[in-house]
């Protein structure tokens, strides 16, 4: 998962909110959707429309768009829900939704899920960064695995920068180099057609092998990702009321972009497109620059990913009674203290895990897609309708309970055949 995101959120999502009113306009709030939701897993959707076909790619995209976004909605109107009934005090996040619906284990779950969706969108980042850093050094004997174990030192000490916000100009950078990836897969595109590159014919818009779809599937929810956020979006409004109609703007743009860039990809290199379409571009200083920016960009953005994780382990760390006792003991000294070592220790620990598990992963869109059809299919569609069942459900209609269950049933198979068909594929 980018779900993650890529991009990812600077706030933990389980409890993320302030009960401060929200000051962002209608214009901040589009743009925060799309920075919440579109990351490097756009640049995965070529590949996924060439296993599926140009046409049940779109379909597949447009339809994890309007389920997502019907999605958010339900989670707002659960949230409203637990507000109006004073359930909790305070602002309710995700996390407090999964307690209120089911208890302990509800939000255990829930904040399970947005850890594990967390830790795969990181370990996407890495293997994006090596599988590039791989083809624009072809000469080289590094491996994929050599350049992610490379960038461990230079990521610890990143994630132990304590504010966020100097890391601000990279995740624009990070961006900027996204759209000129883009960019230059649609002049390819361009180019081959009018030169006679490729037919149009040559490319299937349904793939013959049907398993392919659920691949696409993931990936395509993988391109979704910052579910999360839902909530602090809504809430960072200066007028909430109107974020139903802001989030269905921004969800069309970023739908018809995913759509079309995914289709020009495929059209352009047809069979010989690639997991992450950077590797695609042709050999040259221009597109080279764009690939080396990307990497840079994303290597700086890296402790945006992780910070979230590190807030819950760190939460959960702060729990346990050694680690207070280390704390207390050194607490007049808690820049240099033990318990500052601690939460330092931690912060290695996890980008050395973190790097170990992506060596091992065979390759981004195989990877991405598997993240998408688990973690964020329960994220994104099966909690949001089983929460709003459990709390709307004796005043919702028959047809709405219907759709809830509908979503439900088919969140739960396609994370079950979806994670099914990407290990049979790896």
């Amino acid at each position: 998962m980018e779900k993650i995101s890529e991009r990812i959120p600077l706030i933990n999502p389980s409890r993320s909110s302030s009960t401060t009113e929200g000051r962002a306009s209608k214009f901040q709030t589009i743009g925060n959707i799309i920075v919440s939701i579109v990351g490097t897993g756009v640049l995965g959707l070529p590949f996924a429309f060439r296993v599926a076909g140009w046409l049940a790619g779109s379909l597949g995209v447009i339809l994890a768009g309007f389920a997502t976004f019907y999605c958010m909605l339900l989670l707002v109107q659960c949230r409203d829900k637990s507000a109006s009934e004073n359930k909790l005090q305070g602002t309710i996040t995700y996390g407090d939704l999964g307690y209120i619906c089911i208890g302990k284990p509800g939000r255990y779950l829930t904040e399970f899920l947005i850890f594990i969706a967390q830790c795969g969108g990181s370990v996407a980042y890495l293997v994006f960064i090596g599988q590039n850093l791989v083809s624009v050094f072809k000469g080289q004997t590094f491996s994929v695995a050599s350049y992610i174990f490379l960038l461990v030192p230079i990521e610890i000490a990143l994630s132990w920068i304590g504010s966020l916000s100097a890391f601000a100009p990279f995740s624009i950078f990070a961006d900027i180099c996204n759209v000129l990836a883009m960019g230059f897969v649609v002049k390819e595109d361009i180019e081959r057609a009018i030169g006679g590159g490729f037919s149009f014919r040559d490319r299937k818009a349904i793939a013959d092998n049907l398993g392919g779809l659920p691949f696409a599937g993931g990936m395509a929810v993988f391109c979704f990702e910052g579910f999360g956020m839902t909530l602090a979006l809504e809430q960072s409004m200066k007028e909430r009321n109107t974020f139903p109609k802001v989030l269905g703007m921004a969800f069309t743009w970023i739908t018809l972009m995913y759509v079309l860039f995914g289709s020009f990809g495929y059209l352009a290199y047809g069979d010989e497109t690639k997991d992450i379409i950077t590797l695609n571009l042709p050999n040259n200083w221009t597109a080279t620059a764009v690939q080396i920016g990307l990497c840079l960009g994303l290597v700086f953005t890296f402790p945006i990913m992780v910070h979230p994780v590190n807030e819950i382990l760190e939460g959960k760390l702060k729990k346990i009674m050694w680690f207070q006792k280390l704390n207390n003991n050194d607490a007049e000294n808690s820049i240099t203290g033990l318990g500052k070592l601690g939460t330092y220790t931690s912060r290695a620990v996890l980008i050395i895990g973190l790097a170990v598990l992506a060596s091992y992963v065979p390759g981004f869109g195989i990877f991405a897609s598997l993240v998408g059809s688990t973690v964020c299919a329960l994220i994104s569609f099966v909690l949001p309708a089983s929460f709003h069942l459990t709390l709307l459900g004796s005043s919702l209609s028959l047809w709405q309970k219907a759709l809830d269950c509908c979503i439900l049933l088919c969140g739960l198979i396609f994370a079950a055949y979806g994670t099914y068909n990407t290990i049979v594929g790896i």
